[in-house]
């Protein structure tokens, strides 16, 4: 695998997936404008090296925005290889071993799994070259990004927090991100349910005041995704990367605390969080779901000091509106975990897509092998109780054989989905990110069961011209065929009667009424999807009316009985910076003019604020 980061950029870019750009780039919200220029373009353009960022190091960002590049940070040539490597090692584990010879096998087996555990190397590592500590240690000296123009600072937004728990010392390697307050202080956002979070509260406990946090930068990056894979409790993140790159971590003591941190990153920020320190306030970011995520209470980190490689290259994303660089983060989660999910927990599922306008959690398609009546609800069950998947909102399960990625055959499914017959609500565990839902982190949860594919498809009966009736002038059919969605749209405070609407027109064979904002016009049915997805909770904002489900789409009003009491704004750059980019865009070496996505999403503002 990669030594460092550096090696990891030299073989990109000799594959000619870098973009360096060499003049000054401001790290506070230009370098972001320009990400998301590139990120949305054509394959999610290359990766960018920004080499003047006003500090000593260079920064890089959309390492992992491509199938290719997310497969060579993995140090493969596809994606596909993973999976074959996990189903090669279930299928010899869980064999029956009735032989000597089998037993023998398994011996070696586990002989080499053995070897992929983390090591400790004794001295310091490359990652320790340079070693800054009192004054010198300021977290100032780094290219750190302020992303969006309503964010509440710069945030480090590709950290590998690491931590451990005070009574069994198991480490968790967390990403959590983090915002910067001053040159030796930042906001740790481990959330509810975190492991980090819980490390946190079991170091309070135990009424030992400092616990110790070390934060690496870079490195090997099959690092960063073990990072954010969905491990279960307990087990060793490095565990995987250890797997995942075929030989073993080596680990080195950090300087000031005692944690163990991979040897060859290209940062450690090291440090410890005050368990007796009141909290201080985080936020805004403009964070995955497309949203901003709004101002709460997070421990601080302290920084005891910054240790780097002389090398050293500063790794960095950016969140907002789907399609990201995370997406292609998810889309290997989607193939590495599916083995060890269908082995240990769901044999029936044959296939998993998370969808980019689901932002990781908000959608899941599975397709599973159905032999009984029950078994989609049985598979919700299961995957609504399984690690991060329980943060899943919607389900949408359809039969074995479905390619689930191709949305003809997908809409195919779900055309004969009969409402009152096959969507089963629930409550249970949402992101804590959710702004829908009235409780952090507690919500409503759909399963749509397409499986029944005894059902004919119904025949689509629209009028010629629609009749203004219940609020609404007009209707936009233009998902009924394909998706058999009718789509009405209101102003925000409007209080329009979906019932009068329907009957005043002779309307039949449509599955679904989704009611959206009046400022949605012109947007795709994608950045439909992903707004639909965002912002409703399906226990309060879907039902059932004469066989057709209505879905309320539109903004929250924050505040009212049942709602949430803050709804976010979407995530988009203020005009200055635009302005900036735009007439620097050839400046930076780009040949052909993108526009920015802001100039398509800043109409769904609603104030001028983070808060909506």
């Amino acid at each position: 695998m990669y030594k460092s980061l550096s090696e990891f950029l030299s073989r990109l870019e000799h594959a000619g997936e870098v973009k360096r750009i060499s003049v000054p780039v401001d790290p506070s919200l230009e370098i972001a404008e320009i990400t998301d220029r590139v990120v949305k373009s054509e394959e999610g353009g290359p990766v960018l090296l920004f080499e003047n960022t006003g500090t000593d190091f260079p920064l890089a960002i959309n390492l992992f925005g491509s199938e290719k590049r997310m497969a060579m940070a993995l140090g493969q040539q596809s994606l596909e290889e993973i999976p074959r490597r996990i189903d090669a090692l279930l299928n010899e584990t869980f064999a029956p071993k009735t032989h000597w010879a089998d037993k023998l096998r398994m011996l070696a087996l586990l002989g080499h799994a053995s070897e992929w555990l983390p090591r400790h190397k004794s001295g310091r590592g490359s990652c320790q070259e340079v070693v800054w500590q009192g004054e010198e240690a300021r977290l100032s000296r780094l290219p750190i990004l302020k992303c969006w123009p309503r964010d509440g600072g710069r945030f480090i937004t590709l950290p590998l927090v690491h931590t451990v728990d005070p009574a069994s010392g198991s480490r968790n390697v967390g990403m959590y991100r983090m915002q910067i307050r001053d040159d030796h202080t930042a906001c740790m956002h481990w959330q509810l349910h975190k492991t980090g979070a819980r490390h946190y509260e079991a170091w309070k406990r135990s009424g030992q005041k400092r616990m110790p946090v070390s934060v690496c930068l870079g490195g090997d990056p099959v690092y960063t995704y073990a990072a954010t894979a969905p491990m279960p409790e307990g087990m060793d993140e490095y565990l995987l990367a250890g797997f995942l790159r075929e030989k073993p971590v080596r680990l080195v003591r950090c300087m000031t605390n005692e944690l163990f941190v991979p040897e060859e990153c290209d940062f450690v920020l090291e440090g410890y969080v005050d368990t007796e320190e009141e909290m201080a306030t985080e936020g805004p970011f403009g964070d995955h779901t497309g949203f901003y995520s709004l101002e709460e209470r997070y421990p601080l980190f302290h920084l005891t000091a910054i240790t780097h490689r002389r090398d050293a290259i500063y790794p960095a994303t950016i969140v907002g509106i789907p399609p990201q660089e995370d997406a292609w983060i998810t889309r290997a989660t989607e193939k590495i975990f599916l083995s060890p999910l269908r082995a240990l927990i769901q044999p029936e599922i044959e296939a998993l897509w998370m969808p980019e306008a689901g932002t990781a959690h908000n959608l899941a398609v599975v397709a599973i092998r159905r032999d009984y009546a029950g078994q989609p609800e049985k598979v919700a069950g299961a995957l609504w109780g399984a690690g991060q998947m329980m943060f899943n909102k919607y389900l949408i399960v359809v039969p074995e054989g479905t390619d689930i990625r191709d949305t003809d055959a997908l809409a195919l499914q779900l055309r004969r989905v009969r409402p009152q017959r096959d969507l089963h609500f629930a409550t249970g565990v949402l992101d804590i990110l959710d702004h829908a839902t009235a409780t952090p982190g507690y919500g409503g949860k759909l399963l749509i069961d397409a499986t029944g594919s005894e059902s004919e498809e119904q025949v689509t009966l629209l009028p010629e011209r629609f009749q203004a009736a219940g609020g609404f002038s007009t209707a936009d059919d233009s998902l009924v065929e394909t998706w058999g969605v009718l789509i009405l749209r209101c102003e925000l405070d409007a209080e329009p009667n979906v019932e009068t609407f329907l009957a005043a027109n002779e309307i039949k064979g449509i599955a679904c009424v989704a009611l959206f904002d009046s400022a949605t016009r012109d947007l795709t049915s994608g950045e439909l999807l992903w707004i639909a997805l965002a912002n409703t909770d399906p226990r309060r904002d879907l039902r059932l009316a004469n066989g057709i489900l209505i879905a309320d789409c539109r903004s929250k009003t924050g505040g009212k009985p049942g709602f949430p009491t803050r709804f976010p704004n979407v995530v988009v750059s203020d005009e200055a910076t635009i302005e900036r980019v735009d007439r620097r865009w050839h400046e930076y070496g780009f040949e052909e003019r993108l526009l920015s996505p802001s100039l398509r999403y800043n109409k769904l503002l609603r104030t001028d604020k983070a808060e909506a």
